[in-house]
């Protein structure tokens, strides 16, 4: 068996392009679904589409097919390569620019094909063709064309692949049993915050208005530098549940003076302006100390409560469907992405128990979801696991095979 490069086992079809304002997040008549790199996870995610006029396909090929390989070409450095075998159409699809499409040729089995290309040594090869930027890397159709493959015959790709469907069979079933746990615990999540919402519904509302000490305000938006200036500003994805990911931030060619008004403090709570899911946009996170002096952007927007326990309140609150039922009531859609402005922040209301209730409530609620991180933290850690394990069957099978006939040519 000798190597043979991509381009020769396998068709590579780039994705199309269209306008910003071509996309919809839900199908108009002509329109086509659009995949895109968020969809490119281990199996093809067919929840979250964008879709597009069909016009905008120029090629009949560039339409998805059952058994195609995405693969995303236009990424971070960590997850450009990553690929997911098309296993079925559940409607007609074709693929945006940041994504290509491999379509393995005849005598090549596509779920050979992919998980040779899923292989942890395989993605790392993907990676160093990559030309890197400062916050993108691309991999172009001439390198992936170029990329060695091993392809024995049909029969022993079938073998193979019968194999590792068998091993996988039963890696994939634990892993389902770890995300209905996950599912239970957010069940739970959810269950805590409900009853820490009616736990305050026999005392008087209050707007999120009344509770600020100053007024909201949002970041600031400014085309990155492209090398590193005095300014950091965080991105919208720093917004996470313990806080905010510092690591997360990009530089900005401003006046630190001219930005001493946004930067980020200890206690801050940020909200997010919009988004692409209608679950993410206005979700809410507070500030821990900032290592180094930071701004946000734009797109979150801050609010500083009268005190520490008022925002500590809100904070608890904030991720109930008490909250999330008024934030997507008053989100408006524009080109696909979820939007919330700060009027419509500033009137969500919420009850206003005594200090001392408060405080009986939030440390209940911090009692409940400690329990809850540990065992999300456990399930995490096993799915981590699984994952190094399918790694490790991945290598055992290209490996092996490699060993072996090395062994027998000798």
């Amino acid at each position: 068996m000798t190597a043979q490069p991509l381009g020769e086992i396998a068709e590579i079809i780039r994705g199309i392009s269209f306008p910003k304002d071509a996309k919809s997040l839900v199908p108009r008549d002509g329109d086509v679904a659009c995949l895109r790199t968020t969809n490119v996870q281990r199996e093809v995610e067919w929840d979250d589409l964008w879709f597009v006029p069909t016009e905008h396909v120029k090629r009949t090929e560039q339409f998805v097919q059952s058994g195609d390989i995405l693969i995303s070409t236009a990424n971070s450095f960590e997850l450009v390569g990553k690929v997911a075998l098309v296993a079925g159409l559940p409607r007609q699809a074709t693929l945006g620019a940041f994504i290509s499409l491999i379509r393995p040729r005849p005598g090549v089995d596509p779920k050979y094909l992919y998980h040779q290309l899923a292989w942890g040594r395989t993605q790392s090869r993907i990676r160093e063709t990559a030309s890197t930027t400062t916050n993108i890397s691309n991999v172009s159709s001439k390198k992936l064309a170029a990329l060695e493959l091993d392809l024995p015959p049909v029969d022993e790709q079938r073998r193979i692949v019968a194999e590792l469907d068998k091993q996988f069979s039963r890696l994939d079933e634990t892993v389902a049993n770890l995300k209905r746990v996950k599912v239970s615990i957010s069940r739970y999540q959810a269950s805590a915050l409900s009853e820490a919402a009616r736990s305050g519904e026999r005392w008087a509302n209050c707007t999120i208005a009344d509770l600020l000490r100053e007024r909201i305000v949002n970041g600031l938006s400014v085309k990155e530098s492209t090398s590193p200036t005095s300014v950091r500003a965080l991105r919208l994805s720093a917004m996470c549940a313990s806080g905010l990911d510092y690591a997360d931030h990009r530089f900005l060619p401003v006046d630190p003076a001219s930005v001493g008004d946004i930067l980020v403090e200890e206690g801050d709570f940020f909200v997010s302006r919009g988004n692409g899911s209608l679950a993410l946009v206005g979700r809410g996170a507070v500030a821990q100390a900032p290592p180094y002096p930071v701004i946000f952007p734009d797109t979150m927007m801050r609010l500083r409560f009268a005190d520490a326990e008022i925002r500590r309140w809100v904070a608890t609150l904030w991720p109930s469907r008490l909250v999330r039922r008024q934030i997507e009531q008053r989100v408006k859609t524009t080109a696909g992405i979820y939007k919330i402005a700060q009027p419509q922040v500033a009137s969500i209301s919420l009850p206003l128990p005594p200090a001392s209730e408060r405080d009986r409530i939030v440390a209940e609620v911090d009692r409940r979801l400690s329990i809850v991180r540990e065992v999300e933290a456990a399930v995490d850690a096993n799915l981590k696991r699984a994952q190094a394990l399918r790694q490790a069957v991945l290598a055992r099978a290209f490996t092996f095979r490699h060993a072996s006939e090395t062994m027998t040519a000798a």
